[in-house]
């Protein structure tokens, strides 16, 4: 796998960028395993019912006819994950442009991994869920990946996964999500408002012309967007799209070249916002899950079954098995210094579907009987993807070597350097 590897070329601004998001990633993961653990606690102690009180808390805004009344578990949902999926559509772009994607060479092989790890957990969840059209509605939950937590993972085994197996996991987790956005925008829409409709097109040519124009402040993309987010939020397509259509908007390129890139900008901006802010809230608000009355037949429940696996067995088929047939036949080029093992240790982390999963669940499941199921089946099958996946890159990586033993020459020397300073000192 080794002998035909490619390592892109890469501007160092761009470098720089990705070291930084491998950092934030892999703290942000720990907050994210903290706040998703304190749900978990609060929802099983004897002060549940207050966990159900806070996130159905009701939050309204009013600006004169207008009003939004929702429940604070959908307005995390609904306004503070589009704030997510701004900072998506954003790397998605500048990796397209100059990053990991910005050639079919290097978007290649990403790019058939990221498919065959959508339609992997896809169909081990259909095959499960077969014949009840119900619960397939939740085939899409196991086929999104988390970035937090797969490239935190990754961060833990420091030298052990090479860097090139990172930025591959990287591209991939960024195509997986364009994925996603595409699954939520053609699948999960409800009822469609013609009105909102048009005025949400209007504010996407808006958009579009402030770009054409060379507008480089961010704030009427800004102003815009929050008008867009509201029209989408009530046209009945899924608000966080809109966040996806302001990112796509903001010109990577500054007046002054690329170092006044406004993209960069704001992504360098919301990263530590969305990593250890708002993605921990949600974490909070959906990881909430009852364990009372756990048993065998809730773990087997079909919902729950079809998740957890489709996480761990349909991801890793996926994005191997597309991976090494693509390689076999010419299409791509694997990453650098990564062997086979290593290889599909990252393959399992894709597994980690967490936040991305969560959210889609939200989508396919409205009755509130699916959502222990849907949690179960996440996490179990999240937690399981992160554990096989580390051992198994914990096994496959190289072992750092021991310092060597000094030579006896080495220590008369340095015993000839002592007794010099030694006389030094006495002088």
């Amino acid at each position: 796998m080794v002998e035909k590897a490619y390592v892109p070329k890469r501007h160092p601004a761009a470098l720089t960028l990705i070291e930084e998001f491998f950092r934030l990633q892999a703290a942000g993961g720990i907050v994210l395993v903290a706040a998703a653990l304190v749900a978990l606690i609060w929802a099983n102690s004897q002060w549940r019912s207050l966990y159900s009180d806070l996130i159905g808390l009701p939050v309204g805004v009013h600006v004169g006819a207008l009003a939004l009344d929702k429940p604070l578990l959908l307005w995390i949902n609904d306004a503070l994950m589009a704030v997510f999926f701004l900072l998506v559509a954003l790397e998605i772009k500048r990796e397209a442009l100059e990053g990991e994607l910005s050639s079919i060479r290097q978007a290649a092989l990403p790019c058939i991994a990221a498919v065959g790890g959508m339609l992997g957990p896809a169909l081990v969840y259909s095959a499960i869920n077969w014949g009840d059209p119900v619960t397939m509605h939740g085939w899409a939950i196991p086929a999104a990946t988390d970035i937090a937590f797969s490239l935190g993972v990754l961060a833990l085994l420091g030298k052990r996964a090479p860097s090139s197996l990172k930025i591959f996991l990287l591209a991939l987790a960024i195509i997986d999500d364009l994925g996603a956005i595409v699954i939520i925008a053609v699948f999960y829409t409800g009822d469609l408002s013609l009105l909102s409709l048009g005025l949400a097109a209007a504010g996407v040519v808006a958009l579009i012309t402030l770009n054409l124009a060379g507008v480089r402040r961010i704030a009427p993309y800004v102003l815009v967007g929050i008008f867009l987010w509201v029209c989408v939020l009530k046209s009945g397509v899924h608000a966080t799209l809109a966040g996806v259509a302001l990112g796509f908007a903001i010109p990577l390129r500054g007046v002054k070249g690329d170092g006044d890139s406004p993209l960069r900008h704001l992504e360098h901006m919301l990263h530590p916002w969305v990593t250890y802010g708002i993605l921990p809230v949600f974490a909070f608000a959906n990881a909430g899950v009852s364990l009372a009355g756990l048993s065998l037949s809730s773990i087997l429940d079909p919902v729950t079954l079809g998740i957890a696996l489709g996480l761990f067995l349909g991801k890793q088929i996926g994005v191997t098995g597309s991976t090494w047939f693509a390689v076999r036949l010419g299409l791509g080029t694997p990453p650098a210094g990564a062997t086979w093992s290593q290889f599909y240790g990252m393959a399992l982390l894709t597994g980690i579907g967490f936040t991305m999963s969560l959210f889609i669940g939200t989508l396919a499941f409205q009755a509130p009987e699916y959502s222990d199921a849907v949690r179960i089946g996440v996490l179990g099958g999240s937690l399981i993807c992160a554990l096989a996946g580390y051992f198994v890159l914990y096994a496959a990586g190289p072992r750092p070597l021991p310092d060597p033993p000094p030579r006896p020459a080495d220590a008369r020397e340095g015993a000839q350097c002592q007794s010099d300073l030694q006389e030094f000192e006495r002088r």
